[in-house]
């Protein structure tokens, strides 16, 4: 195995120091001014000082007001990041931090101008009629297309996240999530066994953020020896802005001793750092033709070799980008989905829908799929957007308050929106097997059950479970958030093959061997205990606060 980081010698995104998370900034900190900057400059970015200017000028409520504050904003952003890479230490360091600043200063612009952030609804249309395809439509590929087919093909993981929101310290890849097999196991797993069964090179890449960096780089050494290439790169690290005066908070361009200054800007910043990272070139030359993406926390999103057959080997010219959707439930409604609009297909978030059609959205009738978040894209497709400089990605603003009281905002992006800025766009309906996220513990319930059995780093359904869909779990907040909890609770993963809801409240604990059926609702109220006994069967029951047991 290889190893390759290609992030760049010294960038400050290239090792995390402490996990990211909204924590206050110092006493002395006014989140604006970067330490060492000279007085002028502290008068010139004062948030009060600042919003005093612009009323002097004309009424709030004008136009000619509102220009005029977007490109003072526009200049007095300038001149800070000025001020931040005056703070780098060498001139490589410098390089990268000032590529990384041309992309913020775009995001920074289209920010201020607000355009597409909202759907106007009565202009989306209805989808046409192959829009979407039926993944059961699609053929296997012959045997002899394997080899050269998947010599095509390169795999993307997203690994830019923490599990500090299931209590775990570091990347969440690194979480145990069955046979003490973490996210980055599995997946490394996958890819070996494709590329030993198919004696071929599919190439892993992780994009990190600067979160996840350092730790993720001394996870990937063992596996040296294994029948994958392991390659890296880190997504951007942009300022957090201060939601008063629109200028950065941080002080210096040091990530690792002023982190809550800075944050990676979504998964949307995939295409721009894949570029610079020097990855996407190498692979074109590599003569390999399609990316696929996903987040490395959905465990179902293995290679289909379907997909990558109807790419790879059509008689029509190929999508350039394909979005795997699968059916919405009610445990989706909110979830992204593809419209029709201004004769493109487009990713439609509910942050983009007005208010009054919320609800409209929501609908599972009107729209009847939500985006998986697994892509394939045309690599070449890939390189024209970016050199044309047409890559159109809805900004999504991210409103935080740290500890210290100061809103700060973060300027995102989501990898899926950039559907609109490619050539012949579909969706792929595909089995729900294809989405295992794990993003609370009540989705690690399910893949350490035995609803799942594990086969060379793939979860497979048990075939003794009579419906192909997902049991909803809803597990309580106070006493099961966190992993270390939520172990602590179950001696051992209960039965759930002929589950179909689970919802469990207040302290409760579960002993070995029990199996659970229907529809069980466990509810312990405040004060009170639930020991469910080992060897239970609770098919269909209520399970109150005081142990009383009834037909639900």
């Amino acid at each position: 195995m290889v190893v390759i980081n290609l992030n760049g010698s010294n960038s400050p995104t290239e090792e995390a120091g402490e996990p990211m998370s909204p924590v206050g900034v110092r006493d002395d900190d006014d989140g604006v001014v970067p330490r060492g900057r000279v007085s002028r400059t502290i008068d010139r970015l004062s948030p009060t000082n600042y919003q005093m200017r612009g009323h002097q000028r004309v009424p709030s409520g004008s136009r000619e007001f509102k220009e005029l504050t977007k490109r003072d904003a526009q200049t007095q952003l300038a001149h800070e990041l000025e001020g931040l890479l005056a703070t780098t230490v060498d001139d490589e360091t410098k390089r990268s931090v000032e590529q990384e600043f041309q992309g913020f200063k775009r995001l920074f612009e289209r920010f201020l101008l607000d355009k597409d952030s909202t759907i106007s609804w009565d202009r989306i249309q209805k989808l046409p009629e192959n829009a979407v395809r039926d993944h059961s439509t699609l053929k296997e590929p012959a045997s002899e297309q394997l080899h050269a087919m998947l010599n095509k093909l390169v795999v993307v993981k997203l690994n830019g996240g923490l599990g500090t929101s299931m209590g775990c310290h570091g990347p969440k890849s690194v979480i145990p999530v069955r046979s003490e097999l973490t996210f980055l196991d599995l997946t490394v797993q996958q890819i070996e066994y494709l590329n030993k069964k198919y004696q071929v090179d599919v190439p892993l890449v992780l994009m990190n953020s600067f979160n996840t960096d350092a730790d993720t780089q001394k996870i990937v050494r063992k596996y040296r020896g294994l029948q994958v290439k392991i390659y890296t790169f880190n997504q951007s690290c942009y300022p957090r802005i201060n939601k008063e005066s629109l200028m950065p908070i941080a002080r210096n361009c040091d990530v690792e001793n002023d982190i809550d200054a800075w944050y990676p800007p979504g998964h949307g910043d995939f295409y721009e750092s894949f570029k610079n990272s020097g990855l996407l070139k190498k692979f074109l030359e590599e003569g390999r033709e399609y990316v696929f993406i996903s987040n490395i926390d959905n465990l179902g999103a293995t290679v289909d070799l379907s997909i990558a057959d109807l790419l790879l080997h059509t008689d029509e010219k190929s999508p350039e980008f394909v979005m795997e959707v699968t059916d919405k439930t009610r445990a989706d409604v909110k979830g992204g989905t593809l419209i029709q609009y201004e004769n493109k297909l487009r990713l439609l978030e509910i942050a983009q829908v007005p208010k009054e059609h919320v609800e409209d959205f929501k609908s599972v009738k009107t729209f009847k799929f939500f985006n998986t978040n697994n892509l394939w894209v045309k690599l070449s497709a890939i390189d024209r957007v970016l050199s044309e400089n047409s890559m159109n990605i809805e900004i999504i603003v991210n409103n935080k308050s740290l500890d210290n009281g100061l809103n700060v905002i973060q300027l995102e992006t989501a990898v899926g929106a950039a559907m609109k800025s490619f050539e012949g766009g579909i969706g792929i309906n595909v089995p729900r097997r294809r989405f295992l996220p794990v993003k609370k513990t009540s989705d690690l319930l399910l893949v350490m059950s035995n609803l799942y059995s594990l086969q060379n780093g793939s979860l497979v359904m048990n075939p003794e479970r009579m419906f192909l869909t997902t049991p909803l779990v809803k597990l309580g907040d106070n006493h099961f958030a966190k992993v270390k909890e939520f172990l602590a609770r179950f001696a051992n993963s209960p039965n759930i093959i002929e589950l179909d809801h689970l919802t469990v409240s207040g302290d409760v604990t579960f002993g070995r061997g029990v199996v659970l059926k229907g529809t069980v609702i466990i509810i312990a109220n405040h004060g009170d205990r639930i020991d469910i006994p080992a060897g239970a069967v609770l098919e269909n029951k209520i399970v109150s606060g005081n142990l009383r047991i009834l037909d639900h």
